[in-house]
């Protein structure tokens, strides 16, 4: 079983999303966490609500949370996978082992889904869930 870390800044969003994905749908092969550079301290309202509810995913034990805790407590992590460009630039200088950091730029989806309705957050978080789950298994075969 192999360790992944997930990385954007604020890890509400794109790191939610993959580390769900990787822990429903890739549990027979990979251990996913999340985190960020600059935490929110908690997942976006609309995301969780659409993991929860559309892809029944469970998030009870999912928080926002820092990066710094896996460096702190030396978690044994195969990949670290940065979501977003601002948290490559925050993790890659201090990450102890740089051979393990894969970047993804994927749009940040949080920003966009300020005075939609509930339709128009599904349309834009559907997207995001598509783009990082194809990214995850294009990752997963490259990694095979």
């Amino acid at each position: 079983m192999k360790s992944i870390l997930f990385v954007c800044t604020g890890n509400s969003a794109r790191s939610i999303i993959a580390e769900s994905i990787i822990n429903n749908e890739h549990s027979d092969t990979f251990k996913a966490y999340s985190a960020g550079s600059n935490p929110s301290g908690k997942i976006n309202e609309d995301i969780k609500e659409y993991l929860e509810t559309v892809k029944k995913y469970n998030l009870k034990d999912y928080s926002s949370k820092n990066f710094q805790r896996f460096i702190d407590e030396k978690t044994k992590l195969d990949h670290v996978i940065t979501v977003c460009n601002n948290a490559n630039n925050e993790v890659c200088p201090i990450w102890p082992n740089k051979n393990q950091i894969d970047h993804w730029d994927i749009e940040d989806p949080v920003s966009k889904l300020v005075n939609k309705t509930k339709d128009q957050k599904i349309e834009i978080i559907t997207k995001t869930f598509n783009n990082i789950n194809q990214h995850i298994n294009d990752w997963i075969n490259f990694e095979k």
